[in-house]
């Protein structure tokens, strides 16, 4: 994630943490790859190959509280509400419009016995959503067009950002003007709350995409301690300085995101702990490392740069290509050879698009 550089205002652009910026990159990659691959397992999450790729988007709420404190805790004596607003929105809502644009553009194609609402939907209505997906206004289920009952039902992962503009919401009315030890008491509160939904639910964290109260919580869960926590990191000044660090982190988050469900199916909570170590301990060690270097080597300048750039354009606008792949692969049988071809083309057309 990139901060966004001030213009008319005077106030300048802070230097980017580079590896954390690759860092985002590998975890879009991941979570893409984690999407292609889901339709595979024909239901079982036990039989997910990156069984905890849905884990990315905790990781990418924690860099967003570190790098929006980051960024903006320090401009506020020179910067309104309305300049940090128009900011995020300039960072943000190009590739929202986006991600439904594109979604729409594919509607169509995605229709089959797993999306039993496409081909009844009338082109006004998809137009209609599609519209609205641009404002990322989060849809009530009798608007639902595919049968998911998703918020934005034409580009499934905008959920996430729906609960970005909560986060950043927040971050100008209240939390910004938290002193450290309050926020650090929120911050543990919200671990709470986490926990208690990871071992008391399904035994994960997968969920926050649908306008009702069960996934409402899911999503307030999963938002509030990895961005309240990424702002906790940034403040406290704690940096883990080590050499090769994006190379280092770039390992532990896939190793975090590959290791296969615990527990089986009788004790989801051993998984849901699990989990909570992963977003509690693990993710926010990644970014202290990430962190403690504000330039990546030589070596991974590039690369870090390059994956910078491409995290949130591959994010926001893969899943269109996905609901293709999913309605193919329910229409099969198909040959596991044939279903590993697609498969690395959607992610190759996937990574291109948000390259481009």
């Amino acid at each position: 994630m990139t901060t966004v550089s001030g213009h008319s205002s005077g106030i300048q652009a802070k230097s980017h943490y580079e590896v954390l910026d690759g860092l985002r990159g590998v975890a879009a990659l991941l979570v893409v790859a984690f999407h292609i691959l889901e339709p595979n397992d024909y239901g079982v999450r036990f039989n997910q190959i990156i069984n905890h790729g849905y884990l990315a988007v905790d990781f990418f709420f924690l860099l967003s509280g570190f790098v929006v404190a980051y960024a903006y805790d320090e401009r506020w004596p020179r910067m309104s509400q309305w300049e940090f607003y128009k900011r995020r929105l300039i960072r943000l809502q190009p590739m929202i419009v986006m991600g439904s644009l594109i979604g729409g553009a594919l509607f169509y194609f995605q229709q089959g016995s797993h999306f039993p609402l496409v081909a009844g939907t009338p082109w006004w209505k998809l137009l209609a959503v599609t519209l609205l997906g641009c404002t990322l206004l989060p849809l009530p289920t009798k608007l639902d067009i595919r049968g998911w009952a998703e918020m934005h039902p034409l580009d499934g992962p905008a959920w996430s950002l729906f609960f970005e503009y909560i986060a950043n919401f927040l971050y100008a009315v209240w939390l910004r003007k938290l002193s450290k030890r309050w926020l650090a008491v929120l911050t543990a509160l919200a671990a709470v709350f986490l926990v208690h939904m990871l071992v008391t639910g399904k035994g994960d964290a997968i969920g926050g995409w649908s306008l009702n109260a069960t996934q409402l919580h899911i999503g307030f869960a999963r938002l509030l301690f990895p961005f309240l926590a990424g702002m906790l990191l940034m403040r406290s000044g704690k940096r883990i300085h080590v050499r090769h660090s994006f190379f280092l982190c770039s390992l532990l988050l896939i190793t975090c995101f590959a290791l296969p469900r615990f527990g089986g199916r009788h004790h989801l909570w051993i998984n849901g702990l699990y989990e909570a170590f992963c977003i509690i301990v693990v993710f926010p060690l990644i970014v202290a490392i990430g962190a403690g270097s504000l330039r990546a080597t030589d070596a991974s300048n590039r690369l870090c740069r390059t994956l910078g750039d491409l995290s949130y354009p591959l994010y926001i606008t893969h899943y269109p290509l996905v609901y293709i792949y999913i309605a193919w692969v329910d229409e099969g049988p198909h040959s596991l050879a044939r279903r590993a071809a697609w498969g690395v083309l959607v992610w190759l057309t996937a990574v291109a698009i948000g390259y481009e």
